[in-house]
């Protein structure tokens, strides 16, 4: 069976690691699904998924909305790092990712706020975006 959110992730892992500027950035194994602050930095996590099924379409397939939270964490010179970050996978992510499996038939750009850590012995960035997609899928 397929799950629509494993689906949406695996698309939005994909573009973010083919896409030059963000690879240029941070490595590939340094964007994963997850939801611990990470210990190889900069890093994104992909967490938090959350679906709503939406309903049935025409086909036999199902239609769910899918979010996910990006996380950006970054250290050395952690608020600009991070919305380097942010705005790279801003155009890796600006139209929907590809999919083999599932259709994306609705789809919202990422949006992020960039938070700094309280404590400054660490001076971590902390970026969140979220991105959404209606996944088309089927059983």
């Amino acid at each position: 069976m397929i799950d629509p959110s494993l689906e949406f992730q695996t698309a939005i892992r994909a573009a973010l690691v083919e896409h030059p500027e963000v690879s240029a950035l941070l490595p590939a194994d340094h964007i994963r699904a997850g939801s611990t602050r990470p210990e190889k930095l900069p890093t994104i996590i992909m967490a938090g998924p959350q679906t709503i099924n939406l309903g049935r379409t025409s086909g036999g397939f199902y239609l769910t909305r899918v979010y996910f939270d990006l996380h950006i964490w970054a250290l050395e010179d952690g608020a600009n790092v991070a919305r380097q970050i942010g705005a790279a996978v801003s155009l890796a992510l600006w139209d929907a990712p590809a999919s083999a499996t599932v259709g994306i038939d609705a789809y919202e750009r990422p949006s992020f706020t960039y938070l700094r850590d309280p404590d400054p012995e660490r001076a971590f960035c902390h970026g969140v975006g979220t991105v959404e997609g209606a996944i088309r899928w089927m059983v």
